[in-house]
């Protein structure tokens, strides 16, 4: 589709008209810019919807809380920040989604723990080439005369970041979480926004899962309109009552669909639902969006049927590293993939240097040193040292920020000499000593050792960043 123009940055919110349950219309400046006629072949006007590097602006959600259960991996970063097949971050997947899907304007907003998440989104994409006529704007919370507090939830921080998104003069929003790990074409979720003339649409997994996935629960009805939100514990009482028709309980479960926290706004409807009708929300999905749906918008639902983790748990995170060791269909396959690839921060490093080490169903990243070392089913990441006559299997090594001198005193950054690491994750320039045993040999379910070094959740032991495991530890 060719759209002739280009955008006037001096256009601003007057330009546009908001008309609920309908397509935002545009005043004729704006209109002229991003619209084209196709007068001859029909003998009407058809007026074609631009496209989305000029139309669509991302803001993409860096944490989720304070209280992250990816705890102790968040305690020194956000959720967005953890990484994830040895060179990656969890953000770079919704980041690259945007890029793959033509969306050039993508404003990152982070609160907690946030200083590496918006270093490796400046290093990573600010002044590539990735991203044509387009930037990732990292907005971090601020406070200001008008608000002295810090950002007390979604809708809130958005609302108090309009005086920036509103530089643009674009169509609609798309809000993502930047923590969760999938491929979606954007594209396609704009494209049923627009078709269906809706002021909100909302992702929903078409495949209903056991989970508590914390998103909420969408009702829809035959033609995928919204017409009920209901909070995930909400759902599950309503289960509770006991009704004797079991038809109707399977037709209300097919009505029922889990939110992914995906969701294209129409501009002017973000604006007027976050400074007229709920100019107090914090909360974008439970009290604007369940808002919205109790005033009659229209709110459309795009299922989706796709790979997808919301990296809820430490047993979640693990679980989706180590089926990219395994040869399964249900692994996130864009690390492979040359139409949709995963970007991330280039770095300068050598390649992996193996020393008569055997590696079996594994993912080593750059710039390692893999000696008389055997790993399998294991995620190694970034400049891992693994020393002589270790075993690894089945664990996730974060890697080091920087290498470790042997003439360093104490222990060295990495995996000592004949330790065994099973069932593990292992953070960021953590000290394995020599001969340490991380086997969970008790078979302790839940531990909380931190003042040691570890933890263990779900039976998964994870080693803290940083920390110090002396000689012949035992865990």
């Amino acid at each position: 589709m060719s759209v002739s123009g280009s955008m006037n940055p001096r256009i601003g919110v007057k330009d546009l008209c908001y008309k609920p349950g309908a397509q935002p219309c545009l005043s004729k400046s704006f209109s002229s810019i991003f619209y084209t006629k196709n007068v001859q072949a029909t003998g009407s006007p058809t007026y074609l919807l631009p496209p989305a590097n000029k139309s669509v602006a991302a803001i993409v959600f860096g944490d989720e809380s304070s209280h992250s259960k990816l705890y102790p991996l968040t305690k020194r970063r956000s959720e967005g920040a953890i990484p994830i097949a040895g060179n990656y971050r969890l953000i770079d997947a919704v980041v690259s989604n945007c890029i793959n899907s033509n969306i050039s304007k993508i404003y990152a907003i982070t609160q907690f723990n946030s200083t590496s998440l918006n270093s490796h989104l400046s290093r990573a994409y600010s002044g590539t080439n990735l991203i044509k006529e387009g930037f990732v704007e990292v907005i971090a919370a601020y406070q200001s005369p008008e608000d002295k507090g810090w950002f007390q939830g979604t809708a809130d921080s958005i609302r108090r970041c309009l005086w920036m998104l509103e530089e643009y003069p674009v169509l609609e929003y798309l809000v993502i979480p930047g923590y969760h790990l999938y491929k979606m074409d954007y594209q396609k979720l704009i494209d049923v926004h627009r078709s269906s003339k809706a002021d909100i649409t909302v992702s929903v997994l078409s495949k209903r899962r056991n989970e508590d996935l914390g998103f909420g629960i969408f009702e829809l009805d035959a033609k995928n309109q919204v017409i009920k939100f209901k909070e995930d514990q909400e759902s599950k009482a309503s289960k509770s009552i006991s009704v004797e028709d079991s038809k109707e309980l399977d037709n209300i479960a097919r009505r029922n669909f889990p939110s992914m926290g995906i969701y294209v706004i129409n501009r002017n409807t973000m604006i007027k639902l976050l400074r007229e009708y709920f100019p107090s929300a914090n909360d974008l999905k439970s009290e604007v969006i369940r808002g919205a749906v109790s005033l009659g918008l229209k709110v459309q639902a795009y299922q989706f049927d796709g790979y997808w983790e919301d990296m809820r748990s430490i047993e979640v995170y693990y679980r989706a590293n180590m089926e990219l060791t395994r040869r399964t269909n249900k692994a996130y396959n864009s690390f492979y993939d040359r139409d949709t690839p995963l970007y991330t921060l280039p770095r300068c490093l050598p390649p992996t240097l193996v020393n008569d080490a055997v590696i079996a169903d594994s993912v080593i990243a750059d710039g390692c040193i893999l000696s008389r070392c055997k790993i399998k089913g294991t995620v190694v990441g970034v400049m891992t040292r693994v020393a002589d006559e270790a075993v690894i299997e089945d664990s996730i090594i974060m890697g080091a920020d920087t290498y470790s001198h042997q003439s360093c005193p104490g222990i060295q950054v990495g995996i000592g000499e004949g330790s065994l690491v099973r069932k593990a994750i292992v953070d960021k320039n953590a000290r394995i000593g020599k001969n340490v045993m991380i086997i969970n040999k008790d078979n302790v379910q839940e531990a909380n050792k931190e003042a040691e070094g570890y933890i263990i959740t779900g039976g998964i032991i994870v080693i803290t960043r940083s920390a110090a495991i002396p000689d012949g530890t035992v865990i």
